[in-house]
Formats: structure tokens, sequence, C-alpha cells
């Protein structure tokens, strides 16, 4: 079993039936007399309190010091309560044992919360005559069982007002007589622990490392406050609000330790174990706080003060500290939780925030600021991913407090997804002020949620974007290209056949004058024959150029091979029966011819290879065409070649068809062109 539930079950109900015990007898049955009650219920309550809470949320062995030295206090302030009623007590014989017990509380509390002071927050020394004046902070509580061996009459607490020399001690050895003056001194005497006790902590708080003066520094000024409070309240006892000033002090250490907890995670509480268990304990002990508070006038000055006039008092001061209490509820459940209104109001205003954003830019940048102030962060940064999933290194949203740099590693970090797709990641810097907690990191990933249909959206934009651009330039290039066909045959009919043509006709007309003079020869019949019959063969070139007949007759296969005698360097075509016989939609087969066409028209002017092939296949709706050379390889696709040139005439072509181009090197050498047609897509089928 876990020894906080141990301690727990231990020290609760005897610390309770203490308290209670001290009540009944000081509140009601001596209410006549000077009760008492202020050191029980406002100095030793809240630690009691505080103590109890701590064994619910910490296993720490500070936290069960804490617990042992309040009920400690507790079972001290009851031992003190029966003996100042029953007095009968004193002349009994095992009184000597009994007065040990209480002896032995009250040293009990001093070394458990000395050590717990000296060791704050984590119960662990630095320095090695630290570990070992921690030991030596143990020594009080030998003061009953020493007290109870060497001193021949009973030693009482200097807090009853009670001399026990007179009460003769039985049980003490007279061989051991000889050392009662030095227990006496040197044990009884607790300022000595508390001096040993203050200096190790002024030692860490002050000389120690750097993170450790941080997480001490309050705990040390409180505790030396609650010192100098103690001296004055030893030393001039009638000196006026001295009294006042121990119980603050007293409130004022639990109020020290939790401020340990929050900042610095004193007493082994994690982040990730704040949850509604200790907001629930917190508040009971903000609670008793509070009780304290309004009651501490009463207490303290009743009597002399009647009745009615502390009850005025009791109940002015509780609506006075009533907006104190709520202002630390909602400062301790910040520290806990985060600020959860400031984080419902990034949720809430989120969807506003990427509604107003005009640019992705500032889209992203205004995702970033929203979840770096809804979480306290010191700077946020988003980056996204390509389309491989990897994150791009620059961020493409950034927000930071003023001096933090967005560049060091990130403590928390949350992927963007939509529809199972990676689309960035939002990453934090350290907490201004703690850690994040299991809320924090839920709200991150809720926030992650919402945002990245945004950044879908946003991607699905630029992508759109992209994509209309290039729409744009490849219908430019179309428009181009066909104005420059336009122009080339415009330019090849007019310096061919054109040319052809006119001298023909001055050629007849030649002819016509000899034939009316009679000198007109068959052979210039014969010539004039041969012109016009090549003047056809141009004619038919030129229209095979255009549209080659044979790609309407036979098909795609075929028409590729009607070029392959002509072609500059050795051409194979490869392709099966099943894609040789089939026939394919107009546009597809159109687009396929030109394709290859163009792409062996850059192989010839470029690569320098001494082979080059063409590859057809049929394959679920595709038809995949690769064409292959062994020459020296295109290299790294310019940005010029991707907007203009004949790569850029094949894509323009597939793309009007919703196909795809991919332009990688051959193995071992040269350049492979892969374009793939969809058929789904096409027209009807040509004849």
């Amino acid at each position: 079993m876990d020894r906080r539930w141990v301690c727990l079950a231990t020290f609760g109900p005897i610390g309770v039936a203490s308290l209670v015990y001290v009540v009944v007898v000081r509140g009601f049955l001596d209410a006549d007399s000077d009760h008492g009650l202020a050191w029980p219920l406002l100095g030793a309550l809240p630690l009691f309190v505080f103590g109890m809470w701590l064994l619910t949320v910490s296993s720490s062995r500070v936290a069960v010091l804490i617990a042992l030295g309040a009920t400690s206090m507790l079972v001290g302030s009851a031992y003190e309560t029966l003996v100042l009623r029953t007095p009968d007590l004193l002349t009994e014989s095992w009184f000597p044992l009994f007065n040990t017990l209480g002896l032995t509380a009250d040293a009990l509390a001093t070394s458990s919360l000395l050590i717990v002071f000296a060791t704050f927050p984590d119960g662990v020394p630095d320095r090695r005559w630290e570990r070992v004046a921690v030991h030596f902070l143990w020594l009080p509580v030998l003061v009953g069982p020493l007290t109870l061996l060497t001193t021949p009459h009973v030693v009482m607490s200097p807090f009853l007002g009670i001399s026990g020399e007179a009460i003769p001690n039985p049980l003490a050895v007279p061989w051991l007589e000889w050392a009662a003056p030095l227990v006496q001194y040197l044990v009884l005497q607790a300022w000595a622990a508390v001096a040993l006790a203050l200096a190790v902590l002024v030692s860490r708080a002050a000389f120690g490392p750097p993170e450790v003066r941080a997480r001490t520094r309050v705990m040390a000024l409180t505790v030396a406050g609650a010192i100098v409070a103690f001296l004055l309240w030893t030393f001039a006892p009638g000196l006026w609000g001295v009294e006042l000033l121990v119980y603050a002090s007293m409130l004022a250490i639990p109020v020290a330790a939790i401020h340990g907890i929050l900042r610095y995670g004193a007493f082994d509480i994690g982040p990730g174990e704040r949850g509604a268990r200790v907001e629930r304990s917190s508040n009971l002990l903000i609670t008793v706080v509070y009780a304290a508070g309004v009651a501490t006038p009463a207490v303290l000055l009743t009597p002399p003060l009647q009745t009615v006039p502390a009850i005025l008092l009791t109940t002015l001061l509780a609506v006075v500290l009533l907006p104190v209490r709520t202002w630390m509820q909602r400062r301790l459940h910040r520290a806990l939780f985060g600020d959860r209104d400031r984080q419902f109001g990034m949720l809430s205003e989120l969807g506003s925030r990427l509604e107003q954003a005009g640019e992705p830019r500032e889209l992203l940048t205004r995702l970033a600021e929203a979840v770096r102030a809804g979480l306290d962060a010191t700077w946020v940064r988003i980056r996204l991913a390509a389309t491989d999933g990897a994150l791009a290194d620059a961020p493409a949203g950034v927000a930071a407090i003023p001096g933090e740099a967005a560049g060091t590693e990130p403590v928390e970090s949350v992927d963007l997804v939509h529809a199972d797709e990676t689309l960035g990641r939002i990453e934090l810097g350290p907490r201004r002020r703690g850690e994040y907690s299991d809320e924090e990191r839920t709200m991150l990933r809720t926030v992650a949620g919402q945002a990245a249909a945004s950044v879908a959206n946003l991607r699905l934009t630029a992508q759109l974007a992209e994509q209309l651009d290039e729409l744009t330039a490849s219908r430019e290039r179309l428009v181009a290209a066909q104005d420059d066909e336009r122009r080339r045959l415009e330019r090849d009919l007019h310096d061919g056949i054109q040319q052809d043509v006119v001298a023909q006709i001055a050629g007849l007309r030649l002819a016509r004058n000899r034939l009316e003079r009679g000198e007109l020869t068959a052979d210039e019949l014969a010539e004039l024959q041969d012109q016009a019959r090549e003047t056809l063969t141009d004619l038919r070139e030129f229209a095979r150029g255009i549209h080659p007949p044979v790609l309407s007759d036979n098909g795609l296969v075929a028409a590729v091979e009607s070029g392959v005698a002509r072609y500059p360097i050795p051409l194979t075509v490869d392709a099966d029966a099943a894609v040789r016989a089939e026939r394919y939609p107009d546009d597809v087969e159109t687009t396929a011819y030109y394709v290859v066409r163009e792409a062996l028209a850059n192989t010839a002017k470029h690569a320098h290879a001494s082979h080059a092939s063409v590859g057809l296949a049929r394959d679920d709706g595709h038809l995949r065409i690769s064409i292959s050379d062994d020459g020296c390889g295109i290299g790294d696709v310019s940005p010029a070649s991707a907007t203009s040139g004949g790569l850029a005439n094949i894509r323009d072509r597939v793309a009007a068809l919703r196909g795809t181009v991919q332009v990688a090197p051959a193995v071992p050498t040269g350049t492979t062109v892969v374009v793939d047609l969809p058929l789904s897509t096409a027209g009807a089928s040509g004849g």
C-alpha cells in the first residue's frame, strides 16, 4: 500500500480527534476562562489541513513530514489541554511517562517542520554538510526519553506554564543524573535546532545553484518572517500585534508551499497530477484559510470581547474577505488548469480570427497568435508539410512575446491532421509560467482539430490557385503554339508549295504561247507534268505533317511506326497485339501521336543518343506511353523548360486530357518520358 495513504489513515484520525477535543474543552466546557484556541485554530489547523491535502496528491517525503509535524502540533495542544483541565494527573505515578508523550509530540512537530523548511521544495539537501545538519535536526525528538532517564523530576513543556520540579520522576536512572543539565540545555533548547535549520535554508536560498535559489527564495523569506515573529512572541510577549503576526506567519507557510507547488513542482507534484482532486483539496485549504482569517479577531479578542460584538465582527470580516477568497480560488484554478476563460475565449474567437484572415500567411499567423495567447506560451510556430509529408524548415506562421525567439526546440507539439493526412504541425515553446497541464494539451489538440480544416482549405486554395495559374499559362502557351503553327504553315505554303504553283502557272503560260507559235514539244509538257506531280507529293507530305492519314486509317501504333524509317537514329516501337488492334478516342490518339513526335524530336536534337524506343501499353483504363533514349540525359529540369519548349508543349497537350507527364533519368544513361492518358474522360472512339 502507498505510504501516503497509510499516513493519511493514521495522522488524519489522530489530528481530527485532538482538534475536536481541544475545541470542545476550551471553547465550550471552559468557555468562561481564557480559552487559548488561537494556536490550535490559527496556527496548527491550517498546517494540518495542508498536510492532509498534500498526502492526497503526493507521496513525497516532505509531504509526510508536514503531515507528521501538523498532527504532532495538534496532539501537543490536546496534551496541554488535558493537563491544564485535570491538574490531578500531576500526582499520578504514571504521569512522568505520559508527560514524555507530550514532550515527544512537541519535539516531533519542531524537528519535522524544521526539516521541511531546510530542504524545501524536494526534501533533498544539495551539499554534504547540509545533509549532515538535517540529521542533527532529529535530536529534539530525544527530549522525552532523555529527560525521563536523566532528570529526577518531571520536565514540563514551557508552553504549559507549570513547573515540574516538585513532581518526582521515579523512572530516572540515578547513575545518569549527571547528564541532566546537558540534556536540559543542549537538547531542550529548540532554538539551536531552529538556528541550524535556518542556516541550511539560508545556505540553499543565498548560495546554492541558481535553480535552487529560485525555488527556495519565497519559502526562505516566509520562514525568516515566522522566526522573527516567534522571537518577538517569546521575548516580548506583551507587545501589541505580535500574536497576530505569529498567526499570520503560520498561515503564510502553506501559501508559500502552494507557490512552490504551482511554480516549481514542489513535493513531487507534477503538472499532470493537478486534476479535479487537487482542485477540491486546494479549495478546502482556501476555505480553512478564509475561516481562520474571519475567526482570528474574535478568537484573539475573546475575552474581553463579548459575544454579540464578536459575532458582528466575524460577520463583517466574512463579507469583506469573501472577494479575497474568490480571488484565491480563481488564481489557484488558473495555476492548476491554466486560464480556462482565456482558453475558451481562444476557441470562440478562433473561427472569427481565421475568417478575418485575407492571405494564407496571415491566416496561419493569426492561428499562431491565438494559440500563444490562449495557452500562455512564449512562442508558437506553425510548419506546413510538403506533398511527401516532410515538414518545411521555414515556419508559415509565427507568434512570440517580445524578446523570445521561435527557433529553439519545442516543448509541446501537435500535428494538423485532416482526412488522415498530416498537413503540418503546431509547435509550442515553454509556457510563460509553469508547465503545460494535461488539460492544456487537450485544448491544444482540440484547437489543432479545428484549425486543420482551415489549413486544408488554405492548402486547397493554394493548389487551386497554382493550378489556375498553370491552366492560364497552359492556355496561353497553347494559343501561342497554335499561332506559331499557323505562321509555320503559312510560311511553308508561301515559301514552298505556293512558289511551286506560281512557277507552274508561269510555265503553263509559256507553254500556251509556244503552243500558239507551234513551238511546244512533248518533253516540255512532260516536265510540267512532273512538276505538278512533285507539288502533289509535297502537298501530301504537308498534309501528313498536320494529321497523318495513317493515324486515322490504321491507328496510333501504325502512325508511330510509319516514321521509324525516316528517324535519324535507330528507333524501336514496343506494343502488344491488343494495343495494336485497339482504336482509342480521336483526341487520345492525336495527343499521343504528337507527344511521341515531340519527344522524339527533342531526343534527335539534344540527346546525342544512339538508340531510342517507344513503348505503348494499356493499363487499368489508362494509355501509358514511354519514350526512352540512351543519350546524355536531361539532368535537372530547369524552370524555363516547364514554361516553354518541347517539354512544356507535351505537358500542355497531356494536361488538356487530365493526364500526367513524368521525366526521369533512364538506366544506365539517357532520359525516359512517361505519359499517362486516362481513357475514361476522353471522347468517343474514332473509326
